[in-house]
Protein backbone atom coordinates (compact mmCIF):
# COMPACT_ATOMS: atom_id res chain seq x y z
CA UNK A 1 0.00 0.00 0.00
CA UNK A 2 1.57 3.36 -0.76
CA UNK A 3 2.09 5.73 2.11
CA UNK A 4 1.85 9.76 2.15
CA UNK A 5 5.22 9.69 0.92
CA UNK A 6 4.76 7.86 -1.64
CA UNK A 7 1.86 9.22 -3.33
CA UNK A 8 3.67 12.27 -2.85
CA UNK A 9 7.12 11.28 -4.54
CA UNK A 10 4.97 9.78 -7.24
CA UNK A 11 2.96 12.75 -8.05
CA UNK A 12 5.97 14.63 -8.31
CA UNK A 13 7.37 11.84 -10.70
CA UNK A 14 4.58 12.10 -12.86
CA UNK A 15 3.80 15.68 -12.97
CA UNK A 16 6.96 16.88 -13.77
CA UNK A 17 7.78 14.96 -16.69
CA UNK A 18 4.19 15.99 -17.97
CA UNK A 19 5.22 19.29 -17.50
CA UNK A 20 8.61 18.89 -18.98
CA UNK A 21 7.29 17.34 -22.19
CA UNK A 22 4.14 19.85 -22.33
CA UNK A 23 7.44 22.66 -22.49
CA UNK A 24 9.40 21.01 -24.77
CA UNK A 25 7.31 19.75 -27.18
CA UNK A 26 5.58 23.60 -28.16
CA UNK A 27 9.42 24.71 -28.49
CA UNK A 28 10.22 21.67 -30.52
CA UNK A 29 6.64 23.02 -33.12
CA UNK A 30 7.45 26.35 -33.06
CA UNK A 31 10.90 25.28 -34.49
CA UNK A 32 9.80 23.30 -37.08
CA UNK A 33 6.94 25.74 -38.35
CA UNK A 34 9.63 28.52 -38.55
CA UNK A 35 11.91 26.20 -40.82
CA UNK A 36 8.82 24.71 -42.57
CA UNK A 37 6.68 27.76 -43.08
CA UNK A 38 7.62 28.89 -46.35
CA UNK A 39 7.52 25.76 -47.92
CA UNK A 40 3.82 25.09 -46.38
CA UNK A 41 2.68 28.68 -47.94
CA UNK A 42 4.78 27.70 -51.46
CA UNK A 43 2.84 24.46 -51.63
CA UNK A 44 -0.26 25.94 -50.66
CA UNK A 45 -0.84 23.15 -48.17
CA UNK A 46 -4.33 22.86 -46.94
CA UNK A 47 -4.79 23.73 -42.88
CA UNK A 48 -6.44 20.22 -42.33
CA UNK A 49 -3.13 18.62 -43.93
CA UNK A 50 -0.85 20.79 -41.41
CA UNK A 51 -3.29 20.11 -38.05
CA UNK A 52 -2.59 16.19 -38.78
CA UNK A 53 0.73 16.80 -39.70
CA UNK A 54 1.03 18.50 -36.01
CA UNK A 55 -0.63 16.13 -34.36
CA UNK A 56 1.68 12.93 -35.38
CA UNK A 57 4.73 15.32 -35.01
CA UNK A 58 3.61 15.93 -31.08
CA UNK A 59 3.48 11.64 -30.53
CA UNK A 60 6.68 11.37 -33.04
CA UNK A 61 8.28 14.61 -31.03
CA UNK A 62 7.74 13.03 -27.44
CA UNK A 63 8.48 9.74 -28.58
CA UNK A 64 11.67 11.08 -29.91
CA UNK A 65 12.57 12.96 -26.72
CA UNK A 66 11.36 10.41 -24.12
CA UNK A 67 14.28 8.97 -22.26
CA UNK A 68 15.93 13.05 -22.17
CA UNK A 69 13.23 14.43 -20.52
CA UNK A 70 12.41 11.33 -18.44
CA UNK A 71 15.79 11.72 -17.10
CA UNK A 72 15.87 15.29 -16.65
CA UNK A 73 12.65 15.99 -14.90
CA UNK A 74 13.62 13.42 -12.41
CA UNK A 75 17.36 15.00 -11.65
CA UNK A 76 14.84 18.38 -11.81
CA UNK A 77 12.12 17.52 -8.77
CA UNK A 78 14.73 14.97 -6.80
CA UNK A 79 17.75 17.51 -6.73
CA UNK A 80 14.82 20.13 -5.19
CA UNK A 81 13.66 17.74 -2.50
CA UNK A 82 17.76 17.65 -1.85
CA UNK A 83 18.08 21.28 -1.63
CA UNK A 84 15.00 21.20 0.72
CA UNK A 85 16.94 18.85 2.98
CA UNK A 86 13.07 16.88 2.52
CA UNK A 87 15.23 13.64 1.30
CA UNK A 88 17.24 14.12 4.66
CA UNK A 89 13.99 13.69 6.48
CA UNK A 90 12.48 11.36 4.88
CA UNK A 91 15.91 9.14 5.21
CA UNK A 92 16.14 10.43 9.45
CA UNK A 93 12.57 8.83 9.70
CA UNK A 94 14.10 5.07 9.41
CA UNK A 95 12.93 4.85 5.62
CA UNK A 96 16.28 2.61 3.77
CA UNK A 97 17.10 4.59 0.66
CA UNK A 98 16.17 1.25 -1.15
CA UNK A 99 12.48 1.88 -0.04
CA UNK A 100 12.43 5.51 -1.02
CA UNK A 101 13.27 4.11 -4.49
CA UNK A 102 10.00 2.76 -4.56
CA UNK A 103 7.97 5.59 -5.94
CA UNK A 104 10.11 6.25 -8.07
CA UNK A 105 10.04 2.48 -9.48
CA UNK A 106 6.13 2.63 -9.60
CA UNK A 107 6.57 5.91 -11.75
CA UNK A 108 9.14 4.54 -14.44
CA UNK A 109 6.88 1.71 -14.53
CA UNK A 110 3.99 3.47 -15.59
CA UNK A 111 6.25 5.47 -17.91
CA UNK A 112 7.56 2.45 -19.68
CA UNK A 113 4.28 0.84 -19.85
CA UNK A 114 2.78 3.94 -21.17
CA UNK A 115 5.74 4.22 -24.07
CA UNK A 116 5.89 0.51 -24.59
CA UNK A 117 1.66 0.98 -25.99
CA UNK A 118 2.55 4.12 -27.77
CA UNK A 119 5.63 2.13 -29.68
CA UNK A 120 3.60 -0.36 -30.54
CA UNK A 121 0.59 0.89 -31.40
CA UNK A 122 0.55 4.97 -31.97
CA UNK A 123 4.08 5.42 -32.49
CA UNK A 124 3.83 4.00 -36.05
CA UNK A 125 0.88 5.67 -37.32
CA UNK A 126 2.37 8.96 -36.27
CA UNK A 127 5.28 8.33 -37.64
CA UNK A 128 4.19 7.32 -41.22
CA UNK A 129 1.44 10.60 -41.21
CA UNK A 130 4.99 12.71 -40.01
CA UNK A 131 7.22 11.13 -42.60
CA UNK A 132 4.16 11.48 -45.30
CA UNK A 133 3.37 14.89 -44.87
CA UNK A 134 7.50 15.67 -45.08
CA UNK A 135 7.74 13.21 -48.46
CA UNK A 136 4.53 15.00 -50.18
CA UNK A 137 4.68 18.63 -49.02
CA UNK A 138 8.61 19.75 -48.54
CA UNK A 139 10.49 19.83 -51.09
CA UNK A 140 13.56 22.30 -51.67
CA UNK A 141 14.67 22.16 -48.06
CA UNK A 142 13.03 18.92 -47.67
CA UNK A 143 14.83 17.32 -50.06
CA UNK A 144 17.17 15.74 -47.37
CA UNK A 145 14.06 14.20 -45.74
CA UNK A 146 13.40 12.63 -49.41
CA UNK A 147 16.20 10.59 -49.22
CA UNK A 148 15.21 8.80 -47.04
CA UNK A 149 12.54 7.57 -49.51
CA UNK A 150 14.81 7.05 -52.41
CA UNK A 151 16.30 4.83 -54.36
CA UNK A 152 15.13 1.32 -52.86
CA UNK A 153 16.73 -1.98 -54.39
CA UNK A 154 15.22 -5.18 -52.96
CA UNK A 155 15.27 -8.73 -53.51
CA UNK A 156 11.81 -10.27 -53.94
CA UNK A 157 12.42 -13.76 -54.62
CA UNK A 158 15.72 -16.49 -55.15
CA UNK A 159 16.13 -14.46 -58.67
CA UNK A 160 13.97 -11.73 -58.57
CA UNK A 161 15.01 -8.03 -57.68
CA UNK A 162 12.90 -4.73 -58.02
CA UNK A 163 14.29 -1.11 -58.08
CA UNK A 164 12.44 2.41 -57.70
CA UNK A 165 14.16 5.91 -57.27
CA UNK A 166 11.13 7.23 -55.28
CA UNK A 167 7.72 6.47 -54.29
CA UNK A 168 4.69 8.57 -53.29
CA UNK A 169 3.16 6.75 -49.68
CA UNK A 170 -0.18 8.75 -50.71
CA UNK A 171 -0.86 8.01 -54.27
CA UNK A 172 0.64 4.22 -53.92
CA UNK A 173 3.05 5.39 -56.87
CA UNK A 174 6.24 4.65 -57.43
CA UNK A 175 8.84 5.98 -59.98
CA UNK A 176 11.46 4.66 -62.38
CA UNK A 177 10.35 1.17 -62.19
CA UNK A 178 12.43 -1.58 -62.67
CA UNK A 179 12.62 -5.49 -62.40
CA UNK A 180 14.92 -8.33 -62.87
CA UNK A 181 14.35 -12.05 -63.63
CA UNK A 182 17.57 -13.96 -63.84
CA UNK A 183 18.29 -18.12 -63.71
CA UNK A 184 21.31 -18.56 -62.58
CA UNK A 185 23.76 -15.46 -63.57
CA UNK A 186 22.00 -15.33 -66.61
CA UNK A 187 19.49 -11.90 -67.42
CA UNK A 188 16.24 -13.32 -68.19
CA UNK A 189 14.18 -10.52 -68.92
CA UNK A 190 14.01 -6.92 -67.46
CA UNK A 191 10.61 -4.70 -67.03
CA UNK A 192 10.87 -0.89 -66.88
CA UNK A 193 8.27 1.55 -66.33
CA UNK A 194 8.47 5.40 -65.90
CA UNK A 195 5.74 4.96 -63.37
CA UNK A 196 4.04 2.15 -61.75
CA UNK A 197 1.40 2.73 -59.50
CA UNK A 198 -0.54 0.17 -57.31
CA UNK A 199 -4.58 -0.73 -57.42
CA UNK A 200 -5.90 -1.62 -54.00
CA UNK A 201 -9.06 -2.97 -55.71
CA UNK A 202 -7.45 -6.27 -57.31
CA UNK A 203 -4.14 -5.59 -55.69
CA UNK A 204 -2.58 -5.28 -59.09
CA UNK A 205 -0.09 -2.85 -60.93
CA UNK A 206 -0.24 -0.32 -63.46
CA UNK A 207 2.56 0.59 -65.02
CA UNK A 208 3.29 3.16 -67.43
CA UNK A 209 5.99 3.55 -70.64
CA UNK A 210 5.99 -0.06 -69.83
CA UNK A 211 9.14 -1.99 -71.33
CA UNK A 212 10.30 -5.49 -71.18
CA UNK A 213 13.13 -7.00 -72.80
CA UNK A 214 13.55 -10.98 -73.14
CA UNK A 215 17.13 -12.00 -73.47
CA UNK A 216 16.96 -14.43 -76.41
CA UNK A 217 20.27 -16.57 -77.24
CA UNK A 218 20.61 -14.38 -80.23
CA UNK A 219 18.92 -11.72 -80.39
CA UNK A 220 16.44 -9.23 -77.19
CA UNK A 221 13.06 -9.42 -77.81
CA UNK A 222 11.71 -5.76 -77.14
CA UNK A 223 7.83 -5.31 -75.84
CA UNK A 224 6.65 -1.43 -75.45
CA UNK A 225 3.42 -0.07 -74.20
CA UNK A 226 1.84 3.06 -72.85
CA UNK A 227 0.32 1.50 -70.20
CA UNK A 228 0.40 -2.30 -68.86
CA UNK A 229 -1.98 -4.13 -65.78
CA UNK A 230 -0.15 -6.81 -64.04
CA UNK A 231 -0.09 -8.31 -61.31
CA UNK A 232 3.60 -9.26 -59.20
CA UNK A 233 4.97 -11.42 -56.37
CA UNK A 234 5.97 -8.24 -54.14
CA UNK A 235 4.10 -6.38 -51.66
CA UNK A 236 3.67 -2.72 -51.93
CA UNK A 237 5.80 -2.26 -48.47
CA UNK A 238 8.72 -3.44 -51.03
CA UNK A 239 8.55 -0.51 -52.88
CA UNK A 240 8.84 1.34 -49.53
CA UNK A 241 12.39 2.06 -48.45
CA UNK A 242 13.38 -0.06 -45.37
CA UNK A 243 13.74 2.06 -42.49
CA UNK A 244 10.58 4.05 -43.27
CA UNK A 245 8.48 0.82 -43.88
CA UNK A 246 9.78 -0.62 -40.95
CA UNK A 247 8.94 2.82 -38.19
CA UNK A 248 4.98 2.70 -39.77
CA UNK A 249 4.07 -0.97 -38.65
CA UNK A 250 2.75 -1.56 -35.48
CA UNK A 251 3.68 -4.43 -33.72
CA UNK A 252 2.16 -7.05 -34.90
CA UNK A 253 2.25 -6.01 -38.47
CA UNK A 254 6.31 -5.64 -38.09
CA UNK A 255 6.55 -9.32 -37.25
CA UNK A 256 4.45 -10.74 -40.03
CA UNK A 257 6.62 -8.24 -42.30
CA UNK A 258 10.10 -9.57 -40.50
CA UNK A 259 9.30 -12.96 -41.03
CA UNK A 260 8.47 -12.37 -44.34
CA UNK A 261 11.94 -10.40 -45.18
CA UNK A 262 13.71 -12.91 -43.39
CA UNK A 263 12.15 -16.21 -45.47
CA UNK A 264 12.61 -14.03 -48.52
CA UNK A 265 16.33 -13.59 -47.36
CA UNK A 266 16.82 -9.89 -47.22
CA UNK A 267 19.96 -8.63 -46.66
CA UNK A 268 18.56 -5.51 -44.61
CA UNK A 269 17.07 -7.94 -41.98
CA UNK A 270 18.87 -5.88 -39.40
CA UNK A 271 17.25 -3.41 -39.88
CA UNK A 272 13.71 -4.40 -39.11
CA UNK A 273 15.41 -6.07 -35.99
CA UNK A 274 16.61 -2.77 -34.77
CA UNK A 275 13.26 -1.37 -34.79
CA UNK A 276 11.72 -4.14 -33.10
CA UNK A 277 14.20 -4.71 -30.46
CA UNK A 278 13.82 -0.73 -29.98
CA UNK A 279 10.44 -0.82 -29.04
CA UNK A 280 11.45 -2.96 -25.30
CA UNK A 281 14.73 -1.48 -25.04
CA UNK A 282 13.14 2.44 -24.78
CA UNK A 283 10.55 1.34 -22.50
CA UNK A 284 12.98 -0.24 -20.04
CA UNK A 285 15.44 2.50 -20.28
CA UNK A 286 12.82 4.02 -17.91
CA UNK A 287 13.88 2.52 -14.91
CA UNK A 288 17.54 2.87 -15.66
CA UNK A 289 17.29 6.02 -16.16
CA UNK A 290 15.33 7.02 -12.94
CA UNK A 291 18.11 5.25 -10.88
CA UNK A 292 20.37 6.91 -12.24
CA UNK A 293 19.09 10.60 -12.15
CA UNK A 294 17.91 9.81 -8.64
CA UNK A 295 21.58 8.60 -7.00
CA UNK A 296 22.84 11.54 -8.96
CA UNK A 297 20.37 14.15 -7.43
CA UNK A 298 19.43 12.84 -4.16
CA UNK A 299 22.45 14.43 -2.80
CA UNK A 300 22.91 18.23 -2.13
CA UNK A 301 25.78 19.79 -3.77
CA UNK A 302 27.52 22.79 -3.45
CA UNK A 303 26.54 23.67 -6.90
CA UNK A 304 23.11 23.07 -5.96
CA UNK A 305 21.11 22.44 -8.78
CA UNK A 306 22.75 23.45 -11.66
CA UNK A 307 25.54 21.36 -11.02
CA UNK A 308 23.01 18.31 -10.97
CA UNK A 309 21.36 19.34 -13.83
CA UNK A 310 24.50 19.60 -15.61
CA UNK A 311 25.73 15.94 -14.75
CA UNK A 312 22.04 14.86 -15.63
CA UNK A 313 22.30 16.67 -19.24
CA UNK A 314 25.81 15.47 -19.87
CA UNK A 315 24.61 11.36 -19.02
CA UNK A 316 21.28 11.87 -21.12
CA UNK A 317 22.70 12.94 -24.34
CA UNK A 318 25.43 10.51 -23.51
CA UNK A 319 23.02 7.91 -23.34
CA UNK A 320 21.13 9.26 -26.61
CA UNK A 321 24.66 8.88 -28.61
CA UNK A 322 25.76 5.59 -27.60
CA UNK A 323 22.00 4.17 -28.51
CA UNK A 324 22.25 5.93 -32.27
CA UNK A 325 25.99 4.29 -32.33
CA UNK A 326 24.98 1.00 -31.66
CA UNK A 327 21.56 1.45 -33.78
CA UNK A 328 24.01 2.37 -36.74
CA UNK A 329 26.36 -0.50 -35.92
CA UNK A 330 23.76 -2.99 -36.04
CA UNK A 331 22.45 -2.09 -39.64
CA UNK A 332 26.14 -1.72 -41.33
CA UNK A 333 28.24 -4.46 -39.18
CA UNK A 334 28.09 -7.58 -38.00
CA UNK A 335 27.40 -7.13 -34.15
CA UNK A 336 24.18 -8.94 -33.49
CA UNK A 337 20.79 -6.39 -33.49
CA UNK A 338 19.56 -7.13 -30.27
CA UNK A 339 23.19 -6.86 -28.71
CA UNK A 340 23.55 -3.91 -30.17
CA UNK A 341 20.65 -2.01 -28.85
CA UNK A 342 20.95 -3.59 -25.71
CA UNK A 343 24.59 -2.40 -24.92
CA UNK A 344 23.70 0.99 -23.86
CA UNK A 345 21.29 0.00 -21.88
CA UNK A 346 23.29 -2.80 -20.41
CA UNK A 347 26.35 -0.47 -19.68
CA UNK A 348 24.15 2.44 -17.84
CA UNK A 349 22.51 -0.53 -15.84
CA UNK A 350 25.98 -0.90 -14.38
CA UNK A 351 26.45 2.63 -14.23
CA UNK A 352 23.23 3.08 -12.39
CA UNK A 353 24.15 0.16 -10.32
CA UNK A 354 27.54 1.91 -9.32
CA UNK A 355 25.84 5.34 -8.78
CA UNK A 356 23.09 3.70 -6.49
CA UNK A 357 25.62 2.02 -4.06
CA UNK A 358 27.37 5.16 -3.66
CA UNK A 359 24.27 7.24 -2.89
CA UNK A 360 23.21 4.74 -0.33
CA UNK A 361 26.78 5.53 1.48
Amino acid sequence: MLTIIDRYLLKRYLATFSVMLLLFIPIGIVIDVSEKVNKMIENKVPFDKIAIYYYDFVIYFANLLFPIMLFLSVIWFTSKLANNTEIIAILSSGISFTRFLRPYIIGATIVSLFSLLMGFYLVPKASEGFKNFRYNYLIGNGQEEMRDNSDVFRQISDDEYIFVSNFNTVSKMAFNFSLEKFKGDQLQYKITAARIRYNAKDSTYTMFDYVKRTVGPVDDKIERAEKRVAHFNFELEDLTPTVYVAETLNYGELLDFIDRERKRGNANINTYLVVLYKKYSIPVSAFILTIIAVAVSSMKRRGGMGMNLAIGILLAFSFVFFDKIFGVMAEKSAIPPIVAVWIPNTAFGILAIYLLRNAKR
